[in-house]
């Protein structure tokens, strides 16, 4: 025991010295921060993605999980860091002893000088949603509880907080927490004060669109005058779901007798692929306007004139995240999969802090230049069930999502999308022998199959450190987030 807690501290302490040859951090983009995610089948090596957050002045970084990887390649980089305890492990730390062992293993062992900047516990994932069933109910404040008494008595509580959160709503002086769930919710955000910990809540303006075929679209950006919604509690004018969705929450922390309750936006975003409103150009204007809004410290109505903290969702695409939601869910990157932006971006709002554009992945491996096709054998006779069933085994085992109604290969004819599905999953089995070949229905290439606005890629070399994997896309585990509709009363 001793000696693997002696060569984890090593471990650290040689990436945090790595991390001061590389060189130190520059300006930060307004504090940003932004979510790291590692739901995918080739993660680029968590040395590559610190060197973007650095080259881009992030530093704030909220992970989904407590991974050593990650927060070993984040050591003596000062970048702040939120860890998270996800769902399925609500239950085990209503158990102070486990509570305990996990602060220990995953937060004391980082606490150095040299080490990594915790500053965050985030306990679970919209534990409160109804299509859980109240499986958390019991749970999720006596694991916060003992996240942070633990913390406590390793001697971090005063500089390392566990926080709770939740998402959006549309009308702001109407917010209260859900009638079955109020006095839970108020005996969550009492602790949360006494402890001096904020409550996050995420935020996402494209959902509101895509769940409501009647939600204006201007009122999901920053930019929108045409559809304002003023709130007949206060009179206010929003032309903007974002503040309107942050006003929520801070009338419902009202309601509950804590208004001056720290709030931080631990998600906000808007995806690029896997339906008709996910494209890169409303994701730019998306951010262009946030970015804006954020370098004005311009606030919301009900706290205006002060800098909002926000982490992005996210940094990387994610190939291996559920798509219960949608299929956009694989596709809230502001760069691919691959590390290199998807569209211009200044992080710093027009402020002249970071310059103009996002910087990418830098020394980035690619598997060789080879993509898999359906052969003539399948363009001949595509209609038949041999052709579907594989076009069915392949996109089961890999990520076909812009394929999808409104997604970016949408127009491709039948044939080429039994291309498409045989390359992903060419590229996701690391163009394995016999990983093209579908009972002779595809063929390798040398020749880009890649069209328009489609493009057929070339996957990342597998990499130890990334931990690349060929398993069956899963769902994500993710951080604490009560969802504003599952704890709100309408």
């Amino acid at each position: 025991m001793m000696a693997a807690r002696h060569s984890r501290r090593l471990a650290v302490v040689a990436a945090a010295l790595v991390a001061a040859v590389v060189g130190g951090l520059p300006a930060p983009a307004m504090a940003l921060g932004v979510n790291w995610g590692t739901m995918a089948t080739h993660q680029l090596p968590p040395r590559t993605v610190v060197q973007m957050l650095q080259d881009n002045g992030i530093r704030k970084v909220k992970l989904f999980d407590a991974d050593a990887g990650p927060l070993d390649a984040l050591a003596g980089t000062g970048i702040e860091v939120m860890v998270a305890i996800p769902n399925n492990m609500l239950g085990v730390m209503t158990d102070y002893d486990a509570a305990r062992e996990w602060v220990h293993k995953n937060v004391s062992a980082y606490n150095f000088d040299g080490g990594v900047n915790i500053k965050y516990v985030a306990v679970g994932n919209e534990p409160f949603l109804s299509s859980l069933n109240g499986t958390f109910l019991n749970v999720t404040l006596p694991a916060l509880q003992n996240i942070q008494h633990a913390l406590n008595e390793a001697g971090h509580g005063d500089s390392i907080k566990a926080t709770g959160a939740a998402e959006r709503r549309r009308y702001p002086s109407a917010g209260r927490f859900r009638p079955d769930i109020a006095e839970l919710m108020t005996s969550i955000v009492q602790f949360l004060n006494a402890s001096g910990a904020p409550f996050t809540v995420n935020i996402y303006p494209f959902l509101s669109l895509y769940a409501n075929s009647g939600f204006p679209l201007d009122y999901a950006f920053f930019d929108g005058t045409s559809s304002p919604v003023v709130d007949a509690g206060t009179g206010i004018s929003y032309t903007n779901v974002f503040d309107a969705n942050f006003d929520t929450l801070v009338s419902a922390l009202g309601a509950a007798g804590f208004g001056g309750l720290p709030v931080v936006v631990g998600e906000v975003g808007w995806p690029t692929d896997g339906d008709a409103q996910a494209t890169a150009a409303l994701a730019q204007r998306f951010y262009a306007g946030l970015m804006r809004k954020l370098a004005a410290n311009a606030g919301t109505p009900l706290r205006p004139n002060r800098y909002v903290e926000v982490y992005l969702f996210s940094l990387v695409d994610e190939d291996a995240k559920s798509v219960a939601p949608g299929n956009f869910e694989r596709h809230w990157g502001i760069t691919r999969y691959d590390g290199r932006p998807k569209y211009a971006m200044d992080l710093s709002g027009g402020s002249g802090q970071n310059g103009n554009t996002l910087v990418g992945a830098r020394g980035v491996e690619y598997l060789p230049r080879r993509w898999c096709v359906a052969s003539p054998n399948a363009t001949a006779d595509v209609q038949s069930s041999r052709v579907g069933d594989s076009v069915t085994y392949a996109c089961t085992n890999a990520d076909c999502t812009s394929l999808g109604y409104g997604s970016s290969c949408n127009g491709l004819d039948a044939a080429g999308n039994a291309s498409y599905a045989f390359n992903i999953y060419f590229q996701v089995q690391n163009q394995a022998d016999g990983s093209c070949d579908f009972q002779g229905l595809a063929v390798e290439t040398d020749q880009d199959p890649s069209t328009n606005g489609c493009d057929f890629i070339i996957q990342i070399a597998p990499s130890l450190a990334g931990r690349s994997r060929t398993a069956q896309p899963v769902a994500t585990t993710a951080v604490l987030v009560l969802a504003l509709l599952a704890v709100l009363s309408w």
